[in-house]
């Protein structure tokens, strides 16, 4: 299992971890951000197929904000998906 960590701009929390194996999500962490939302995140996505996990979550904005930390989890599973 392949481990990433991914620094989130734009949003509360200051680092997203998470691990990749066959091409499906393990372990998501945020570290900061709304306890509830990321903690609910997490759970939702053990397992999950990455790019799928892309289509669902890219583009989720928070309040004002032109991102979120879904948005920012997607992103950063897109760059690790690149490698």
């Amino acid at each position: 299992m392949e481990k990433f960590e991914y620094t989130p701009t734009g949003v509360c929390a200051k680092k997203i971890e998470f691990e990749m194996e066959d091409g499906k999500l393990y372990n998501v962490k945020f570290t900061g951000g709304c306890a509830g939302n990321t903690a609910a995140i997490s759970k939702l996505l053990e397992g999950a197929d990455a790019s799928h996990t892309v289509e669902i979550l890219k583009g989720n904005l928070c309040g004002f904000k032109n991102t979120s930390c879904a948005d920012q989890l997607a992103r950063g599973i897109e760059k690790a998906l690149e490698q």
